[in-house]
């Protein structure tokens, strides 16, 4: 009996043992992505992680980056990721998308060097800029 308790007692640290390696293994594997851009972290790599280079994500009642800076000549892909309708509205009318709706997609090619501000017609609360050098 005593031989069956000890080894039920080192099969339950074995276990424990496996899953905090585990734990720690896939911890470090996500900080690893998010700090580099790889997999599902928020690296400018598209994907489910974030937005990708050249690209806006409208999530959560706001573009994702705020800001964003391009060369001259770079097009720009705005993706609404919200369940509700937005636009990307220039406040000098440089450009407007209409309505976007969900999963929806704009895009616009910046040709002129300037900083574009821009805001959703729908929440006119949600505002961000393109800097184009």
């Amino acid at each position: 009996m005593k031989k069956l308790i000890v080894s039920q007692s080192r099969l339950s640290i074995g276990v424990v043992a496996l899953f905090a390696i585990l734990s720690i293994s896939i911890s470090c594997t996500k900080t690893m992505n998010t700090m580099y851009g790889t997999g599902n972290g928020t690296g400018n790599n598209g994907g489910s992680g974030g937005p990708g280079t050249n690209e806006v994500w409208i999530q959560g009642m706001a573009f994702n980056p705020s800001t964003i800076t391009v060369a001259i000549g770079t097009t720009i892909t705005w993706t609404n990721k919200d369940a509700v309708s937005h636009t990307v509205t220039s406040n000098s009318g440089a450009f407007d998308s209409g309505i976007i709706g969900s999963n929806g997609t704009h895009s616009f090619t910046f040709n002129t060097a300037g900083t574009f501000s821009y805001y959703c017609a729908i929440h006119p609360t949600m505002t961000a800029t393109v800097v184009v050098n």
